[in-house]
């Protein structure tokens, strides 16, 4: 008997059942591995593995089987954690799939499940409980007295996406649930962990079992040859002219663009087919929907486009979800964010199109991977759009950096399997500040000494100095988030239960206070800042024009017009590994072919190196722009560029430079002296000498920087010191500037 046939004889009958009648005819390594694991052992497991490698049925089979041979009375036997609520949506329907016959139960728990299914939930606790981190904070907070009954047998964690969840505010707040869900119920249980883009394990299989008191096994999955197809297309936006593959139309008779020669070669690259459109945000994803559907018209063609992202409604992302897994339909297209890039199956695509470079390995290798699914190799094409730089564009305005960005996200995980590492917070004071008032809530008043020891024991928090959760705490009694009784014990202050008491407490991400926006009984989406009455906004990928406005209710009451609009939403483009831009910079310096480019991006590409190579850039990184003006280009990621940047800022006298610029975190232009200029690299390494260690002193004293959800009730003192631990880092530039004053390449 082979071991796969040992493995499948092990599995219950309603798992065979369901191998039988899906045609399964082999299991992948990962789905033995984990069998092994599960069955043999009582350690955590982290499965990474590529996307639709089947770690979903490789955790669940096994698990399934051991709650039927072994089953749990009155409390649920597996937790599942999800960052998104229509990953947990599409897992809810596939896992009752598998469980049809079996009369293991299985419940999800969101802001958009009904109370009703909850309720059968918390009468009759058994099975499956699928859940967002921010539900699971409200069962903790509001409903402490039932969690040990609700939990009480729990055998299973699973925590779905977890590089996702590795390093981010939300991944801490969820391994500061478990380890209170431990202390209710008196034990920890065993976690599985699954994601398709981790780097390290060692890492990632650290951040899973901490606390756990269990170890962790990570199966080694074979590394197969990368079978990609892929696409990467330039254009100018303003040349029509340009040569570009359009299908003629009565508009367009001999293939040139009639409206945008990059969104018309991008609808053409998806029009026919099953196909996801990225960008990477909420407003380009807007606005390429609305050009697509713009597009369709023109051409009279069917509007099949699609969009999904977080600001619309449970309605409308629902809607896409099912239009793309419905495999009676053969030609639907959605528009997305980061939404639809985690592990939805959503069947078969033909190729997945991403507008400019993902900012990110990780987020690259998701997106590919949701195209190429049964049997197929994934395929992307990426088109790249910009304005034709004019001839007296300063130099660093006429490099591609965007189409630099996505080859050299290619070349790393193709050359090297790089996947960006998580970064960790030293002091996470807003997540502090969360639990602080989330642990008084759940487990009622304690005494400054009870709860720093209770706060202070939890995982991601363990590091924080207790001089700086004292003089937290100080803080939260003196504005009233806490209340020091006279029995001298602490509880929730007036301040706190205001907070508390608002739904949006249970999420530590940042969010806006949005207006829902409805056209008749139709629930649209949100939007951050609504125009007045009779003004105009895009959502949607459609245009609305607002007839009324309820400031105390938040809503906004609109009817559709036609058109294209823009629209923006507060936030932040995320932070680029350093290794990417010395990628880049290898790209820009090399004469490396790449036969997926097109005729134009490959001209593109070689226009650029030509004017680094006049630039004289192997050689010198900072280069003069004529008279007193010059550009650095550091080669740095977002954080040690973002360092750079403020030593510079503050050092600016002593360095004899001014007017110091930067973009993205590509390039800094100043004025300087040549002489200033000569020395820079000198004058940097010698500032670096002086800082040593204390990145602080490259934070000024009357600065209150504020980026996390809870920040604003935080003293600027203890913020600043935060800002210097967890935003600023110097080695990276102590390596690019060596203490002989020579730039280091």
């Amino acid at each position: 008997m082979t071991e796969a046939d040992k493995i499948f004889a092990r599995f219950s009958p309603f798992i065979k059942e369901y191998i039988y009648s899906h045609g399964w005819e082999s299991f992948r390594s990962i789905q033995l591995a984990a069998a092994h694991a599960i069955f043999e052992s009582d350690e955590n497991l982290l499965l990474a593995s590529s996307t639709a490698s089947g770690k979903t049925e490789a955790a669940f089979f096994p698990i399934l089987t051991d709650l039927s041979e072994h089953p749990v009375e009155g409390s649920v036997a597996v937790l599942y954690i999800a960052p998104l609520k229509s990953l947990i949506n599409d897992q809810f329907l596939r896992l009752g799939e598998v469980l049809d016959h079996s009369g293991i139960a299985v419940y999800h728990w969101h802001g958009d499940v009904g109370n009703s299914h909850k309720t059968n939930l918390l009468k009759n606790p058994s099975g499956i409980l699928q859940i967002t981190p921010e539900s699971l904070e409200s069962l903790l907070i509001r409903r402490p007295n039932d969690i040990r009954r609700l939990f009480g047998a729990l055998r299973f964690i699973v925590l779905d996406e977890i590089h996702t969840m590795i390093g981010s505010d939300r991944g801490s707040q969820i391994l500061c649930q478990l380890a209170r869900l431990a202390r209710f119920i008196g034990y920890h249980p065993r976690r599985v962990g699954l994601s398709a883009t981790i780097g390290d394990t060692s890492v990632a299989t650290a951040w899973l079992s901490v606390g756990s008191g269990r170890g962790c096994i990570a199966p080694e999955v074979p590394r197969l040859p990368l079978k990609w197809r892929l696409g990467i297309a330039h254009f100018y936006v303003e040349d029509q002219r340009e040569k570009q593959t359009l299908r003629p139309t009565e508009e367009n008779s001999g293939g040139v663009a009639v409206l945008d020669p990059g969104y018309e070669y991008l609808y053409d690259c998806v029009s026919d087919s099953k196909a996801l459109v990225f960008s990477n945000s909420r407003e380009e994803t807007e606005y390429v929907t609305a050009t697509l559907r713009q597009i369709a018209h023109a051409r009279g063609e069917e509007d099949i486009f699609l969009i999904h992202h977080g600001n619309l409604s449970a309605s409308l992302r629902e809607d896409a979800e099912q239009r793309m897994k419905d495999e009676s339909i053969t030609r639907a297209v959605t528009c997305a964010t980061v939404t639809m890039e985690l592990g939805i199956d959503i069947g078969r695509l033909e190729r997945v199109a991403q507008v400019g470079a993902p900012t990110t390995v990780s987020g690259f290798l998701q997106r590919l991977g949701r195209s190429g699914r049964r049997g197929s190799p994934p395929e992307m094409v990426m088109v790249y759009r910009e304005e034709m730089p004019l001839p007296n564009a300063p130099l660093p305005q006429l490099i591609p950096w965007d189409l630099l960005r996505g080859l050299a996200i290619v070349d790393l995980y193709a050359e090297e399997r790089f996947i960006e590492p998580p970064r960790v917070k030293n002091m996470p004071l807003s997540l502090a500040f969360h639990q602080t008032l989330s642990l008084l809530a759940s487990e009622g008043e304690k005494t400054p000494a009870e709860l720093a020891a209770s706060l202070l024991s939890l995982p991601p928090l363990s590091a924080l100095p207790k001089d700086v959760y004292k003089a937290l705490l100080v803080s939260m009694i003196n504005t009233e988030y806490l209340e020091l009784t006279e029995s001298k014990t602490l509880i929730i202050g007036l301040a706190g239960e205001r907070i508390l008491n608002n739904y949006k407490f249970y999420a530590v991400f940042r969010d806006s206070e949005d207006f829902t926006v409805r056209c008749g009984s139709e629930e649209i989406g949100t939007i951050t800042t609504p125009p007045p009455a009779g003004d105009r906004f895009a959502l949607a990928g459609r245009v609305w024009e607002v007839e009324d406005l309820d400031t105390a209710r938040r809503l906004v009451f609109v009817h559709r017009v036609n058109g294209k609009m823009e629209v923006s939403w507060p936030g932040d483009s995320g932070e680029i590994h350093t290794k990417l831009l010395v990628a880049m910079r290898r790209i820009l310096l090399s004469d490396k072919t790449y036969p997926f480019l097109s005729e134009n991006a490959a001209v593109r590409l070689a226009d650029a190196r030509h004017l680094a190579k006049k630039a004289g850039l192997a050689k010198k990184s900072l280069v003069s722009l004529g008279g007193q003006s010059y550009v650095l280009f550091p080669w740095l990621g977002t954080v040690s560029f973002r360092t750079l940047r403020r030593l510079l800022k503050t050092y600016a006298s002593r360095l004899g430079i001014s007017d110091i610029e930067s973009e993205g975190c590509c390039y800094i232009t100043f004025k300087a002296r040549p002489d200033a200029a000569d020395n820079l690299a000198a004058g940097i390494a010698e500032i670096l000498d002086g800082i040593g260690e204390d990145k602080e002193q490259l934070v000024g004293a009357a600065e209150c920087p504020i980026y996390d959800k809870y920040d604003e009730f935080i003293p600027p003192e203890l913020l600043r010191r935060a800002y210097a631990a967890d935003r600023l880092r110097l080695d990276e530039i102590a390596l690019r500037f060596k203490k002989t004053g020579r730039e280091n390449e």
